[in-house]
């Protein structure tokens, strides 16, 4: 039986949702990956597994998430901790306005919440950093509150699910999906946190963006996407405007034990990150700002970093830092509000985002302590 519903309203029949319902949930229970937020029924713990899950691939995600949760097991200590620690264990995971945006929180939780979480939508939206996405998935799956959830996956499922041939990014369409996922997710009868897993469970798994496994899906019957032909099209996005192309040039300024870096301001791109000196434009410009000799710079090589909305194109040069004869830095530019010699056993204690690092190899400047524990 393939599911049919009015355009106009979308309104789904009750024999339908009661079908869907009862194979998705039978198929997840079966199905569903063993993931360390789903071992859990903290509300905290499951607030920073959807806000690091952000458009960030699980395995990605999941050393973050173990490390994190070891140096911050409660909101209490999240909320007290520096920012410079918070933006340290965060470093790599990209998308850092998370990281400052999860410390706000914590702290507004302990202010006005007494520690603890709240539990319904409304007041979880008042959080910052917190969306509709997210509150609903933290209300449904930590506090099995009834409350739909449409993310990446989602959207794609009910997408060819239900053949919604709307842009989906465009709010007649993203209006659309969510009316659906609002209808599906159970009251009552069934656990809404569940619920919402499968099905972004199926859009993770099974209905993926290329080639969907449609032989085994447990909706397949259902697809009007798949009745149609069409499913492999859905959902229908509108292109994104080419990352702009930007140039940048960066010094790398280390001696046997330190290397000199600068910490962007908090309103800057990668704000509150620190990185190797950096500016948009030619290196000997940023030479000039920092006072040293461009003669005297050894050029290493090229990093490309490429962002949802720019292109960067950084060429990095190494000098010699003597840190006895210099204890002084100038502001490499106004995006910067501190710089300093940084020793290499403390580099793990300075959130980097991935473009300092990727800088930092190509200079050949020893990075002990960056990489993720597993």
């Amino acid at each position: 039986m393939v599911l049919a519903q009015r355009k106009s309203g979308d309104a789904l029949g009750a024999e339908i949702v009661s079908l869907l319902r009862a194979r998705l949930l039978s198929w997840y229970e079966d199905a569903r990956r063993d993931l360390p937020w789903r071992r859990t029924s903290d509300p905290y713990a499951i607030w920073i597994s959807e806000t690091m899950l952000q458009q960030t691939r699980v395995d990605t995600v999941i050393p973050y998430y173990r490390r994190f949760l070891r140096e911050f097991p409660t909101v209490a200590l999240l909320a007290e901790a520096p920012a410079e620690q918070v933006l340290a264990l965060w470093s790599g995971l990209g998308y850092y306005r998370r990281a400052r945006m999860l410390h706000a929180a914590a702290k507004r939780i302990e202010r006005e919440h007494g520690g603890s979480l709240p539990s319904n939508l409304e007041e979880l939206r008042r959080l910052e950093g917190v969306g509709a996405y997210t509150a609903g998935a933290v209300a449904s799956i930590a506090f099995g509150r009834r409350a739909a959830v449409v993310d990446g996956n989602v959207a794609r499922v009910l997408a060819r699910l239900f053949a919604v041939e709307e842009d989906i990014r465009s709010a007649r369409g993203s209006a659309r999906v969510w009316r659906l996922a609002e209808q599906l997710v159970p009251h009552g009868d069934g656990d809404p946190g569940d619920w919402n897993q499968a099905l972004m469970e199926l859009g993770a798994t099974v209905c993926s963006p290329r080639d969907p496994k449609c032989e085994s899906c447990p909706v397949q019957k259902h697809c009007q996407g798949r009745a149609r032909g069409i499913a492999a099209r859905l959902p229908r996005v509108a292109s994104k405007r080419p990352p702009k192309a930007v140039r940048r040039a960066a010094i790398v300024l280390a001696s046997t034990g330190a290397v000199l870096l600068a910490r962007r301001r908090t309103d800057a791109l990668f704000g509150g990150l620190w990185e190797p000196p950096s500016v948009d434009g030619e290196m000997s410009t940023l030479a000039a700002r920092l006072g040293v000799d461009e003669g005297a710079l050894t050029h290493v090589g090229e990093v490309v970093h490429v962002l949802s909305h720019r292109r960067m194109t950084v060429d990095v040069a190494r000098g010699d830092l003597d840190v006895a004869r210099r204890r002084r830095w100038p502001l490499p530019g106004p995006e910067y509000d501190a710089v300093e010699p940084v020793a290499f056993e403390r580099l793990a204690d300075r959130g980097q985002a991935t473009l300092s690092r990727k800088i930092l190899a190509v200079a050949n400047v020893a990075a002990r302590g960056l990489r993720c524990d597993k």
